[in-house]
């Protein structure tokens, strides 16, 4: 990885964030209300059973509420959202049981929701626990995409190190990773940087289009 090629990343990832800090919350709303529908129309999502849904921050991104107390509501589909909770920047996906259960989470760093390690008295199960469904789709959140299906994340790198390990983990296949994006975050052909650790998304949600890889 050149320094180069870090810069880059560093440039575009403050110039797309300042962008998205002036947005007004009803055009975040708007947009996400647009994206939730493509979602749930997606025959992907319909089918899925196990699917992990980010926690979305007040402001700045794809709102995902909606989506997850669809999912929530679905009696054919069972909620991961991401945790994390060790001191080494790894990521684990747990389980959401209830709609009362999501709105009890308490609020942590840059206002998300966190996952309590317990429910009912009971650890919440991970996606990587042995008597865990396969996790068949990620709807994955990010600062910038373009229309190759490349990701510019916050620079921390969880979702990259949670597919490699969960994709290399015994009779694990990789999930299905759509990415929700506002329209000021969707960019051109080529121009979000990609290193080898870095992830393609299957899919692109904007609001106005289903981006998704051509078909050899």
């Amino acid at each position: 990885m050149s320094i180069l090629q870090n810069t880059n990343k560093r440039a575009l990832r403050k110039a797309i964030t300042t962008t998205l800090r002036e947005l007004s919350q009803s055009d975040i709303q708007s947009q996400s209300q647009a994206i939730t529908e493509k979602v749930l129309s997606l025959p992907a999502f319909q089918q899925c059973k196990t699917v992990s849904c980010y926690l979305s921050m007040p402001a700045a991104e794809v709102q995902t509420t909606s989506l997850i107390l669809n999912v929530l509501g679905d009696l054919g589909k069972t909620l991961f959202v991401p945790s994390i909770t060790s001191s080494d920047g790894s990521m684990d996906f747990v389980r959401v049981y209830t709609e009362e259960d999501y709105r009890s989470f308490p609020s942590g760093l840059w206002g998300i929701p966190e996952p309590t390690h317990e429910w009912s008295s009971k650890k919440r199960q991970s996606v990587f626990d042995a008597d865990c469904d396969n996790l068949d789709l990620i709807l994955v959140p990010g600062v910038a995409f373009d229309r190759s299906l490349s990701r510019l994340g916050h620079g921390k790198g969880y979702y990259d190190r949670f597919i490699t390990s969960y994709s290399s983990s015994t009779g694990r296949s990789k999930p299905i990773l759509v990415a929700l994006a506002l329209e000021q975050q969707l960019l051109e052909h080529g121009q979000v940087p990609m290193f080898d650790h870095d992830w393609k998304m299957d899919m692109i949600i904007a609001p106005d289009r289903v981006i998704t890889a051509p078909q050899a």
